[in-house]
């Protein structure tokens, strides 16, 4: 299992942990079916492995990489801090030719974008394929879909999105700074699935086996040291929204993913 963090990427094994990428902060680790390699967006770059052990950064325009997706051409997506989007056609190492998807920058809303405790930028959080969807989160900015690259719809639940799950075609999930969202019509409409917490900071979410699982917290990561932080790890199932024993009950879920058929939390 590979394992991003403060520093750069771990190998994790039964018997050992090693770094094998030093970095800037791990914002995520991905696989996709047409690109090959692991691929670590980080706040040094974004960087390609083939086997585990050695890395080539990809020299996107901006440092700053805060997500990575690719589509079923493989064509590969980056998206930053500041909030902009890049796609390169064809990966060759660190040539790799990127451009920007400008019309990102035309969203009537892109003024708005701004994250006041972070300087008063915003990072695109995610970048997913759906079909022939591209669909991308911004924090702050929302949720903004596009079919053809040149034009893009507002499909945002709350503006403030940590992350975005694409649960399956055209169903997503949002875990946002005021709430836990689902849809089923690729955005369009949105339902919150958890009015009935105490909890409604959520800072990630992921499907697994039929239940939606979302870490959540009473408010943003600066009170998580507190004595009365309260996180919760929450399931969605059968219509019902409702807290689960995690070994750490303490600690706030910031992550999620499926190995070998397992879910794995990290926290912090």
């Amino acid at each position: 299992m590979y394992v991003g963090s403060d520093d750069g990427v771990y190998r994790v094994s039964t018997d050992a942990v090693e770094r094998v990428l030093p970095s800037g902060r791990v914002r995520r680790l991905d696989r996709f079916a047409l690109a090959e390699g692991l691929f670590a967006a980080t706040r040094t770059g974004l960087y390609r492995s083939l086997d585990g052990d050695s890395w080539t950064g990809l020299g996107v325009p901006r440092e700053a990489v805060y997500s990575v997706g690719a589509d079923g051409d493989g064509r590969l997506y980056a998206g930053t801090r500041p909030a902009h989007l890049y796609a390169a056609e064809t990966l060759d190492g660190e040539t790799t030719a990127w451009r920007e998807v400008e019309s990102l920058q035309t969203v009537p809303s892109r003024e708005t974008w701004r994250l006041p405790r972070h300087e008063n930028l915003a990072q695109v959080r995610d970048v997913h394929v759906d079909g022939e969807r591209v669909v991308v989160s911004v924090e702050v900015g929302g949720v903004h879909v596009t079919a053809d690259g040149r034009t893009w719809a507002d499909r945002t639940p709350e503006p403030d999105v940590h992350e975005l799950h694409v649960v399956g075609p055209g169903t997503y999930a949002a875990a946002t700074g005021d709430g836990l969202y689902r849809s089923t019509d690729a955005g369009r409409s949105w339902t919150r699935l958890d009015d009935a917490l105490a909890q409604g900071y959520f800072r990630s979410v992921h499907a697994h086996d039929g239940t939606l699982f979302a870490g959540g917290a009473l408010s943003n990561s600066s009170t998580w040291e507190d004595d009365d932080a309260d996180p919760a790890l929450v399931a969605v199932r059968d219509g019902a929204t409702d807290p689960v024993p995690i070994p750490y009950p303490d600690e706030t879920v910031t992550g999620m993913t499926v190995d070998d058929g397992t879910l794995v939390a990290v926290t912090h």
